[in-house]
């Protein structure tokens, strides 16, 4: 099967498009990896064996 030129053109699809819901859970993501960090220096862990 083949599509001629005209069909070819006429396809759409394959953008990225975030939505405000994506756009929520990758600030979230990043906020949470960043209070991580933070207390991680603050109220550093010993090892324990």
């Amino acid at each position: 099967m083949s599509l001629s030129n005209d069909e070819l053109r006429e396809i759409e699809g394959g953008g990225l498009k975030i939505s405000a819901a994506g756009i929520g859970l990758i600030v979230g993501g990043v906020v949470s990896f960043a209070i991580g960090v933070v207390n991680g220096f603050l109220r550093p862990l010993a090892c324990t064996k």
